[in-house]
């Protein structure tokens, strides 16, 4: 009888930990809703967000047409007719990946690059990840104003169907994402640092993801 209660405790303690752990893993990339929520709060923190999203390192890759952008005054890519694509990769012959590589190229003006996410989480050097959003969701941040921007960001039909935890995992650890801010040779970064980035979308969807006027 000893041995079962004994054997019953262990278990007991051994789910808990489990569950206790889980739950820390989880709470790493989530949105805590504040109780009253503050919109004044929000739409400033999507304001600075704004300044991010419409930089150069974000338009180029979200651009409003079918074809990717490219330098610090968003200009097609000169002498290629390169297209998006249904899933974002190009069209053959001409894929993203056939130059972007899963690093940027050590010079002035060579392709920019950017690994893949294994399934663990881990980065995959072998793999490029340079792409533009699919056809279906082309999330396009060019010519936008700070209130589409908003009300697109928080539409899961026009965000690829991400929910507030993953739109902040997502700026917060995509490869594609933190290459803006070690773009390569002769690229500007964002106007804001990374975690400064990531603190104002955390912030404007934590308090209820209002959008400006």
């Amino acid at each position: 009888m000893l041995r079962c209660c004994f054997l019953f405790t262990v278990c007991a303690l051994t789910a808990v930990c489990l569950f206790n752990r889980i739950n820390a893993s989880a709470s790493r990339n989530t949105v805590t809703i504040k109780q009253p929520i503050d919109q004044a709060k929000a739409v400033e923190a999507f304001k600075t967000a704004y300044t991010v999203f419409t930089h150069p390192r974000c338009v180029n890759c979200h651009p409003a047409g079918n074809a990717p952008l490219r330098g610090e005054d968003s200009q097609p890519h000169a002498g290629l007719r390169l297209r998006r694509g249904i899933d974002g990769q190009g069209v053959s012959p001409l894929k993203c990946t056939n130059c972007h590589q899963a690093e940027n190229q050590p010079d002035q003006h060579l392709p920019p690059g950017a690994p893949s996410v294994r399934s663990d989480g881990s980065l995959d050097f072998t793999t490029p990840r340079w792409h533009l959003p699919p056809a279906k969701t082309p999330m396009v941040f060019q010519g936008r104003t700070p209130s589409q921007l908003c009300r697109q960001l928080k539409d899961p039909k026009q965000n690829g169907g991400l929910t507030p935890d993953q739109l902040v995992h997502h700026v917060s650890s995509d490869p594609l994402v933190l290459w803006g801010w070690k773009p390569g040779e002769g690229r500007a970064t964002p106007p804001l640092t990374h975690d400064q980035f990531v603190t104002s979308v955390r912030q404007w969807l934590a308090n209820g993801g209002a959008c400006p006027n």
